[in-house]
């Protein structure tokens, strides 16, 4: 993920088809798995398929749940932003280990259509949410724990956090072993 340029208007447009990307993406990959293949341990993570294919819907949600948390941290004096972000780093520990049950988890009880549609329903809330946001909040910077995920960032904007799904999702789509060639 590119960092957001600063001098124009937020490029709207731009997140709005990367996500639909990663939505026609997404149902692709769903739809043309086949059963052994979700069962089958992805590349360079502990998660099977079908786990990893829920971790990577779940990276959206995150984006959904760290809206009103940039808002807020954001107008914090910048200090007290870095200090969160360093509290939140010194949690990785437990982070990682709610991170990668929570996926096992989910993969195990959403999947197939079900998946889709949770994954459709977040994406839509995104897409409103974006719409509705000003140019200010959308540029709205916020400490990160950079040790939490790889697409972290020390410091993000809130147009980039939008943009951290599909950052995340592109991340993780090459880690799946599905038997298929993904799109």
């Amino acid at each position: 993920m590119t960092p957001q340029d600063l001098t124009g208007p937020v490029d709207r447009q731009r997140i709005h088809e990367e996500m639909e990307r990663s939505r026609e993406v997404f149902h692709a990959l769903v739809a043309h798995a086949a059963r052994d293949d979700l069962r089958r341990r992805s590349s360079g993570t502990r998660w099977s398929n079908q786990q990893l294919l829920f971790h990577m819907y779940f990276g959206y949600l995150v984006v959904r749940r760290l809206r009103p948390i940039v808002r807020v941290v954001g107008a914090m004096p910048p200090d007290s932003g870095r200090a969160f972000a360093r509290v939140l780093d010194a949690a990785r520990r437990p982070f990682h280990l709610i991170n990668y049950l929570g996926s096992c988890g989910g993969g195990a009880v959403v999947r197939g259509a079900r998946l889709t549609r949770w994954f459709d329903r977040t994406v839509e809330v995104l897409h409103r949410g974006l719409d509705t946001e000003t140019e200010g909040a959308l540029r709205r910077t916020m400490a990160f724990p950079t040790t939490w995920d790889p697409c972290f960032r020390r410091s993000m904007t809130l147009a980039e956090v939008y943009r951290y799904g599909t950052a995340h999702f592109e991340h993780h789509r090459h880690q799946l072993t599905l038997g298929t060639t993904s799109p």
